[in-house]
């Protein structure tokens, strides 16, 4: 399941980019429009 209705390639991709590219994941969720909370349930 995707995070909101982004698809799993969308979510992935997120995590990507807190966990590879280093980017926070306050700045991530703002781009995406999801909130951090989101992102935080999908990092691994």
């Amino acid at each position: 399941m995707g995070i909101g209705n982004f698809s799993d390639g969308l979510s992935r991709d997120a995590v990507a980019q807190t966990t590879e590219r280093r980017y926070s994941v306050a700045e991530v969720s703002k781009r995406l429009g999801v909130s951090r909370h989101s992102l935080h349930a999908r990092k691994p």
